[in-house]
């Protein structure tokens, strides 16, 4: 096979697995109450393989990313987080605000 056709199949594969474990998801997210325990354990599983795959890119990364300095990187993923966490912080402090 030519490299091209690999990296199409390639794309093709994880397209599909992709697809059809969301479309399983959205059958089965009726029957699966949010504050049950399988709920919370796939959550937990979920957030700790992200943090693993980002602490991954920062400690360990490649390509491009890894001719950048590991303080560029450490300040980035701050400012994100930061940025992320800033809109739920600010609606916390609206809340307790008004009471």
């Amino acid at each position: 096979m030519v490299s091209s056709q690999v990296i199409i199949l390639a794309i093709i594969a994880t397209s599909l697995a992709t697809f059809i474990s969301r479309f399983m998801g959205a059958l089965t997210s009726e029957k699966v109450s949010v504050k049950s325990k399988l709920f919370q354990w796939f959550n937990c599983v979920a957030y700790s393989t992200l943090a693993a795959l980002l602490g991954r890119m920062i400690i360990f990364p490649a390509g491009v990313l890894a001719d950048s300095d590991l303080i560029l990187r450490l300040i980035v993923l701050v400012s994100c987080v930061t940025i992320f966490l800033y809109p739920s912080l600010a609606i916390n402090q609206d809340v307790t605000a008004k009471k």
